[in-house]
This record gives C-alpha cells, sequence and structure tokens, in this order.
C-alpha cells in the first residue's frame, strides 16, 4: 500500500484530502506545518507528498527544496498545493522541485488522476534507484576482482610499488609482473582505448593470457615476439574496435640487462645517478603500432644496462593528459621533469608523484584511467 503524506495547516483541507485518498486505498498521514511534514517525510518516506504553498513557518517550497535534496527521499512525488495560478509562481514551484500542482479549491476527480499519475512514477523511479544500485554493486564487485588480479608490492632482490586509480569504477589500464624463471622478471603495463567496462574486459583477457602462459610456443623472453603474438590475437574487427598500447620488457637481474619493446605506449623512464648523484634520464621506447590495429604491424627490441641504485616507472598516459584548471592539458615532457626533479631517488617517490598530479588536476577524479609502476633497483 502506498504511504501519502499531506502537509496542510488547514485542519479542514487536511479531513477532506486524507477521506478522499483512503477511499482510493491509499495509506494517508497528515500534519499540520513544515517543519513537522520534514519530520514525517523522513520517517516514514511515502511515495507521494501533497503540501501546502502558503503555511506559517516552512512554507510549501521551502520543504519542497529539502525533500528534493535527502537521498532517501530521491523517489517521492511532490505536488504542491496552491491557489496561486500565474505562470511565474508555476515557475517558481517547478524551480524548487515540485513535480506538480494542484489548485485550490480541490476537485476530486483532478486529485484522483493526478495521485496515480505520481504514483506511476514515483514506482518507476523507485525501480530505476534500484536497478541503479544493483549495477553499481556489480561493478564494485567488478572493480575488486580486476584489483584482486593485479599483482603484490614486490621487496626482494629489489622494490616494485605501484598506483592504480581508474577513472571510473572499472578502467582500461592493466599490468603485471612476475619471474619466468629465477633470474629473468618480465614486467608490463597495457592500456586499452576508452573507459569502463568495455575496456577493462580486452586488458583482464591480456593479463591471463599472459600470466598462464596460454599462447604456446611463444617466446616470453623476447618483449617483441609476445607483441607480435598479442597482435595477432586481438586484431580490432566490426564487432570489436578496441586496441591497446602496451610496454613490455624483461630483466635480466644477473646481467642487469633490460629487453624491452613497446606498442603505441608511452616510454618508460629510466632515472639513474650519475658522478655528480643527479638523476640521468633514459626514455625506453622502441617503434611500433597499438595493438590490434594492424595485422602487419612490425615491433623491435631493444636493450639497456640497469645501473646500481636506478629507478624505472613505467605508465599510462593518464598520468599526463591532465586537463589543468587554466584549461592547458599537461605535457610528457612536463611528466618527465617532474619525475628527476621531485626528491630524486625517495623512498615515498610514487606517493609524491600521485600528490602532485591531484594538485595539477581541478576535479574528484581524473579524465583518464592512471597507473604507474615503480621499479627500485639495488
Amino acid at each position: 500500500m502506498f504511504q501519502i503524506l499531506v502537509i496542510d495547516d488547514d485542519r479542514a483541507v487536511q479531513i477532506l484530502l486524507k477521506r478522499m485518498l483512503e477511499r482510493q486505498g491509499y495509506e494517508v498521514i497528515t500534519t499540520s506545518n513544515g517543519e513537522e511534514g520534514i519530520a514525517k517525510a523522513l520517517d516514514y518516506r511515502p511515495a507521494l507528498i501533497i503540501c501546502d504553498w502558503v503555511m506559517p513557518g516552512l512554507n510549501g517550497l521551502d520543504v519542497c527544496r529539502y525533500v528534493k535534496k535527502d537521498s532517501n527521499l530521491t523517489t517521492t512525488f511532490f505536488i504542491l498545493l496552491t491557489s496561486l495560478d500565474s505562470i511565474a509562481d508555476r515557475v517558481k514551484g517547478l524551480d524548487a522541485g515540485a513535480d506538480d500542482f494542484i489548485t485550490k479549491p480541490v476537485e476530486q476527480n483532478e486529485l484522483q488522476a493526478r495521485v496515480r499519475a505520481g504514483l506511476r512514477l514515483h514506482q518507476m523511479s523507485h525501480e530505476l534507484k534500484a536497478q541503479k544500485q544493483l549495477l553499481e554493486d556489480e561493478l564494485a564487485e567488478a572493480a575488486e576482482y580486476v584489483r584482486s588480479l593485479l599483482p603484490n608490492p614486490m621487496s626482494k632482490p629489489f622494490k616494485i610499488d605501484f598506483r592504480f586509480i581508474p577513472s571510473q569504477q572499472l578502467g582500461g589500464d592493466c599490468f603485471d609482473y612476475y619471474w619466468l624463471d629465477p633470474d629473468y622478471l618480465a614486467v608490463y603495463l597495457l592500456d586499452t582505448a576508452g573507459h569502463g567496462l568495455k575496456a577493462t574486459l580486452p586488458s583482464i583477457s591480456v593479463l591471463n593470457l599472459l600470466r598462464s602462459h596460454a599462447l604456446k610456443s611463444l617466446n616470453y623472453y623476447q618483449p617483441s615476439e609476445v607483441l607480435r603474438a598479442l597482435n595477432d590475437t586481438f586484431q580490432m574487427n566490426y564487432k570489436n574496435d578496441k586496441y591497446f598500447t602496451i610496454w613490455y620488457g624483461v630483466y635480466n637481474r644477473v646481467k642487469r640487462e633490460l629487453m624491452y619493446a613497446s606498442a603505441g605506449h608511452p616510454p618508460a623512464v629510466l632515472l639513474s645517478k650519475n658522478s655528480k648523484n643527479n638523476p640521468e634520464v633514459k626514455l625506453l621506447k622502441t617503434p611500433g603500432m597499438p595493438v590490434g590495429m594492424f595485422p602487419e604491424a612490425k615491433y623491435m627490441d631493444n636493450f639497456c644496462t640497469i645501473e646500481e641504485s636506478s629507478a624505472l616507472y613505467i605508465f599510462s598516459d593518464g598520468v599526463y593528459e591532465i586537463t589543468m584548471p587554466n584549461g592547458t592539458v599537461w605535457s610528457l615532457d612536463a611528466f618527465i621533469r617532474m619525475l628527476a626533479e621531485s626528491s630524486n631517488f625517495a623512498e615515498n617517490k610514487l606517493e609524491i608523484i600521485i600528490n602532485y598530479l591531484n594538485q595539477l588536476n581541478p576535479k574528484d577524479v581524473f579524465d583518464d584511467d592512471l597507473s604507474i609502476l615503480q621499479i627500485q633497483f639495488d
């Protein structure tokens, strides 16, 4: 049974509306002023409120504004009861959040028709809210699942830490690192085009495919071969318009040698201390189109030696494609300068980086998914 709250300082109007509505099978609650009406609304959360516009104390507009701001009353249908019928008055009522109006003196058939229409809209809003909550709960579960797939930070034989900040509950960034054998570590970070669930599914597919070594007869020690195999497996077609960029590397901890290849991805940044104890910056990138764009795409490997006390940063473009308060977009070059200049080789450098990016970003969330890996070599 639907509950209807009637708020009117005229006792006769209260009784009239209560009788009319109860004959239609509704449960009716009455009160005489705006303050009590708000309290009753919060207690009972009625499906529909009929409120007099002109009352001492809080008037109908005040009550309406309060009700419409309360998250527990978002589906409650609000009808203003008024003898004011000018267009200007109706505009004021609509601006306050009123859903409908009933003009005094109340005509029974009109009241019944407007209440029925209001309750239909309330029911629809209630069902939509329930479906929205269900979807949000499922997305939260999916986001938790994605996080559970990410690797744990590593402390030995060197330190690996990361930050993963999707722009929505689900994002298109994904990364992993694991030992191919006791001496070789594979590490990669990929960024799928787009956001949300549609971008998450391909990235999780890649993670599971690489982690399980499901691509048989593939040399996982050679980055260019891995990218070529992924490109063969994840080609765009008329059903799937998703592609992704990726940086993939294999580190030999005995030789301190890193082999890497990239596919349309931002360069990894290697910081090493030079003779003056200042950071020397190397950009690690090879030519190659994003995975999935062209079947004939070619990929190549490159090598570098990892000096002692070096730090490697692998990231998605969300760390620098940030629209700042002045409307300009930050750049990769600016991000690299910040990496080189901010508290060189500090233990908490990732926190310093994220705090800096938060200061640049004027919004509560970033426009793009943001992921960054930090590997600190002894």
